[in-house]
This record gives structure tokens, sequence and C-alpha cells, in this order.
């Protein structure tokens, strides 16, 4: 685990071969014990991961000895038996489970994530990459984001605990990206940076006194509350019950429950015509095989005249194309079922499907990363806390993976996150 100023705690782990002290088998069941690895298999990941790294800008100290890698952020891998028969099993699903087990660390995590994902498209060998489908695993089918598979997929992780969310997010709950003034990014002014994001998206449907809103996608209710307080009478929806029963506290505590409906309903089900539709980072959770019945809601469900404000992570056209069905590390532990789009792959989905074009796409993906920073550092701080709460350490490095994670993909560039304006073609 790394600590707040820094530093790295060394890992409990046990002998060589043995599975890593500490970590709960019945709850971690894949980070408890070894995967099933051939020796050939595991060679040629210690040598594809041993060439990759010596060609990098970082340090790779194995075991305390022999280091690769042409400088700069340190990575230290404990156990490399451990670790390369986890990547020679499940490539990227092991890498990160190799974390969870505290088999290899860093002490700046980010810095050498995002070397990796800087370098992501030349990690693996051409020839490899085109065998792509052969040896990558595969997203499995219960993760599909049918209505009820949506439901788990949504549940699994908002549902963990709106507590454990306070935690690290400020006050306005917002879990999504903001939009500061300048760089580098404090926490005392987020609240106002994730106002700034939603009024630039309320700005882009033109939301005012009288609008119809539909937002799919709850979150904790900020955004409905500052559409109520421009005068929209909003329609909101989330599968998650936790944020429904939170949201709909907040709501009643601004004063504007008269005014938003929190609805427990999937965005397939919604009935009814509304001048304006926003949703935030809800497309990630949607599944790319139901993109198309997504934006198809979302024209059918548009009144005359009206505007669609989307905000989206996104990442390059050839690397969605290359991994949408490849099963990742993310998928299985954080986000199930989820999957990042292109900017093009919407405007095709859109074309093929919808009288929706995309009038406007503004990126910013630095803004991001400092969103990524300032709550990674906050969950780290509030270790005892997080630890009060019933979340194992294990937990611990795996939410502090996926905060550092996700933020070196858009340190890197990556990633990006989009706010996108959607109207139908025939709009003026």
């Amino acid at each position: 685990m790394t600590t707040p100023a820094g530093g790295v705690i060394p890992a409990q782990t046990g002998p060589a071969g043995a599975p890593p002290a500490g970590v709960d088998a019945d709850r971690w069941p894949d980070v408890a014990a070894q995967p099933r690895a051939s020796a050939i298999r595991t060679a040629l990941a210690e040598r594809l991961v041993r060439h990759a790294l010596s060609r990098l800008p970082l340090r790779a100290r194995i075991a305390g000895r022999d280091s690769i890698g042409l400088g700069g952020p340190l990575m230290e891998i404990r156990r490399p038996d451990a670790f390369f028969r986890r990547i020679g099993a499940s490539g990227l699903i092991g890498f990160g489970e190799s974390y969870m087990a505290g088999e290899w660390d860093s002490p700046d995590l980010v810095g050498v994530l995002t070397v990796l994902a800087g370098n992501a498209a030349g990690l693996v060998p051409a020839p490899l990459q085109k065998l792509r489908r052969l040896w990558a695993l595969r997203q499995p089918a219960a993760q599909a984001n049918t209505p009820e598979g949506a439901r788990d997929n949504i549940s699994h992780h908002y549902d963990l605990s709106n507590d454990l969310f306070a935690l690290f997010l400020d006050d306005t709950l917002s879990y999504s990206s903001a939009v500061f003034r300048g760089f580098p990014a404090e926490h005392e002014l987020l609240p106002a940076a994730q106002h700034r994001k939603i009024d630039r998206l309320l700005d882009l449907a033109r939301v005012g006194q009288g609008t119809e809103l539909l937002e799919i996608g709850t979150g904790w209710g900020e955004l409905s509350v500052r559409a109520a307080a421009r005068g929209a009478r909003v329609t909101t929806l989330t599968l998650s019950r936790e944020q429904q029963e939170l949201a709909r506290a907040r709501i009643r505590e601004a004063g504007h429950e008269d005014r938003v409906d929190v609805r427990l309903r999937d965005y397939r089900d919604v009935t009814g015509e509304y001048d304006a539709i926003v949703s935030v980072e809800m497309i990630e959770a949607v599944g790319v095989e139901f993109w198309p019945v997504y934006f198809k809601t979302l024209d059918r469900c548009l009144a005359p005249g009206g505007r669609v404000a989307l905000q989206a992570i996104t990442m390059p056209d050839d690397r969605m194309l290359a991994s949408s069905a490849t099963y990742t590390w993310i998928q299985k532990y954080i986000f199930p079922g989820g999957m990042l789009p292109s900017v093009e792959a919407v405007e095709r989905v859109t074309t093929a499907h919808s009288a929706l074009r995309t009038v406007r796409c503004d990126g910013f993906g630095m803004h991001y990363a400092e969103t990524l920073r300032l709550w990674r550092e906050r969950f780290v701080e509030r270790t005892a806390q997080v630890d009060a709460l019933g979340f194992d350490a294990t937990f611990r490095r795996m939410w502090t993976f996926y905060l550092a994670y996700s933020e070196a993909g858009f340190r890197s560039g990556y990633l990006d996150v989009q706010q996108i304006l959607l109207t139908r073609e025939d709009t003026a």
C-alpha cells in the first residue's frame, strides 16, 4: 500500500510458490491463489515483459537485484516468479492481481502506470497482437448488460457503500471529471470545479426554466439539483438503490423534490418526450453490443428541436477496436460489463441507428487526471476510515490501483473525456 507521504509499505508475502499472506481467499480467490500457467507460457511472459520494460523510461528492480529499463519511476517486482506466472496466465488481469497481492509495488505508482499506458500500443509485439483473439481472455457472457445484467453490474460498483464514496469525493458527491480553472488542482476547489462541469453540460443542452429534462444515470443527485434550480423539471434514472435513496434525500434537502423524480429504472424502459437529455459518464456502462439501443432510446425520447449533452470517457478508435472483446482487470474488479467508446464509434453508431449527429465535442482529459489525483490522495489519507467500513487491505490496494491506473490513462493521453453535444440532423 502506498502511504500518504508516497513511501511503500512492504507487502507481506510467503515463500516462493506460496500464496500471498493476508489475502482473504474466500473474497479474493484469484488473488490468493496462483493461476495455472505452463512453464512455457510463464517463460514466454517473462521474456516479453523483460524485453518491453528494458525499452521504457522507467526502472524495474527485480527481486531487489537486477534492474532493467531506461531510467525513471521505480517499479519493484518483489516476487518475479508469481508476477510472471500471473501475466502468463491472464495478461493485464494478472498484472493487476499481482499488484493486489503485493507481488509488485512502486513509490510512484501513477508514474509507472503512465509510462506503461503511454506505450501500450507497442508493449506486445505486432505478430502477437495479430493473434490477440487466440491468447486474450474473452469477456464473460454473465457480465453482458442485459436489463438484468446491467442491474447486477451497476450494483457491483455503486452499491458498495455510499459512505465509501463520501470518503474520497467532495461534498457534491460527483463521481466524474471536474473542470478546473487551472492546474495543479486543489481539493478545496473541487466542488466549484464539479459545478463548472455540470453547468457546462446544462448549458450545452440549453436547460432552463420549464425544460423537461431526462438524466440517464443519477449519481447522487447533484446535476438534478442544479437543473431544478434553473427551473427545469427532471426525470432521472438509476439502477442503484443506494444512489436512489441518497439522491432523493439530497434533492429533498435542497428543496427540489417537487421538481425531480428519481426513478429506479433501466434506460431502455424510459417513456415520454423531453426537451433535453443529459448523461454523465454512463455510456461506459452500456456495453458495445447495446450502444445502438442506447442511442435509439435517446433519439426516441428527444422532443423536436431538443438537445442531448453527454459526458463520456473515450479512447483512441484503433485501441477500442483492438480491445473491444477483451476481458480486462477493470471489468473483472471495478466495472463489470464496461466498455469505453471512441468519438468515432459514437459517430458511427448514431449515424447507423439514429437521427442524432455530433455537433460539438470538447475534450479535457488532463482535468480528469487531476480529479483522479485528488480522489486517490484523499482515499489513501483515509485508510483508517476505509477499514472501519469493513473493507480489507486487498480492497484498498485494488481501489488505489484503480484510481492510479485511471489517472495514468489520462496523463498519458491514452484516455480522454469529452462533453458531446448531439442534435437531430434536421435541427437548425
